[in-house]
């Protein structure tokens, strides 16, 4: 099976190294002529979290080609880029599947008005830090969950097998699946960033566990559900596994980029509306980083 990854951040580039593995024919899109010549140069480097260091000459293109309808894209960039990926999606084959590797909720709707037959949805659990243009360190130890919104099931089935370098499960329900991530991401994401430190370094401070414990009990209030399927140890387990990760939300915010917290944490409190329920921890550190990022205060 031919893979072809759109997006060369740091999820991007950690599948990409992890999949060559497996896959003899994978190629990464990338953005920039710059990262695209880096990459050529160098290959893709990949730090383990063992310490260890692995390099790949993987196929580079700057632009998305015409692929092969028995390949498998893999889009995964940031959800504010996808308006223009979804154009070029649009003119691929509509035999060719498609899988989205994103936080949050906003794109799966979008996605299923794109023509292509097959559409997959990745959850992952996995940390990964864009070192440079070339390398990416695999931070944290968690699973790559899987599931099918319509088509076949069957790449998901491959995938499972032939992927070693991580867990990997397939679920049911595509949009539950990213739901209960977008959970666990408004426990992790907004703290790290407003606070300013690793996910590990929630579990050190009394202040940060309370608040933890406090949105845990505020979501699961708001959506009883939910408390069948994860317990408060899960979300402090995610924040151990995950001990030396940036969040993304936090990297944003270094970087000074727009966050993805309409997408993520606005998309719960928009659902927990619709129930009748209200989150007023949630939606005060929503509004905090909205307050921020529109005030262009630098970190």
């Amino acid at each position: 099976m031919k893979i072809t990854i759109i997006g060369a951040g740091s999820v991007g580039m950690l599948l990409a190294g992890f999949l060559s593995e497996s896959f003899k024919d994978v190629t990464l899109v990338v953005r920039t002529i710059e990262q695209a010549l880096l990459l050529k140069k160098n290959g893709l480097v990949r730090e383990n979290i063992d310490g260890s260091v692995r390099q790949k000459h993987i196929k580079i293109q700057h632009n998305l080609p015409k692929v092969p309808q028995d390949s498998l894209i893999i889009v995964a960039v940031k959800y504010n880029q996808l308006q223009n990926i979804y154009k070029i999606l649009e003119k691929q084959h509509k035999d060719t599947p498609l899988l989205f590797i994103q936080n949050g909720l906003a794109h799966y709707g979008e996605a299923l008005q794109l023509p292509q037959s097959t559409l997959l949805f990745g959850s992952c659990q996995f940390g990964a830090e864009k070192i440079n243009h070339y390398t990416v360190a695999h931070r944290g130890q968690g699973v790559l969950k899987l599931a099918k919104a319509r088509g076949n099931q069957d790449i998901l089935h491959t995938l499972e097998a032939k992927i070693k370098s991580f867990p990997i499960t397939i679920e049911e329900n595509a949009e539950q699946m990213l739901f209960e991530k977008a959970l666990l991401n408004c426990f992790i994401n907004p703290l790290t960033a407003l606070l300013q430190v690793k996910n590990g370094e929630l579990l050190e401070n009394v202040h940060s566990i309370k608040l933890l414990e406090d949105l845990y009990n505020e979501l699961m209030t708001a959506f009883p559900e939910e408390k069948e399927r994860f317990l408060f140890q899960d979300v402090k387990n995610l924040c151990t596994q995950t001990a030396s990760n940036t969040s993304s939300m936090l990297t944003d915010r270094l970087h000074n980029r727009p966050t993805e917290v309409k997408t993520i944490v606005g998309a719960v409190i928009k659902r927990a509306e619709s129930r009748g329920k209200s989150l007023p921890i949630l939606s005060t550190l929503y509004h905090l980083l909205l307050a921020l990022e529109e005030s262009g205060e630098k970190m």
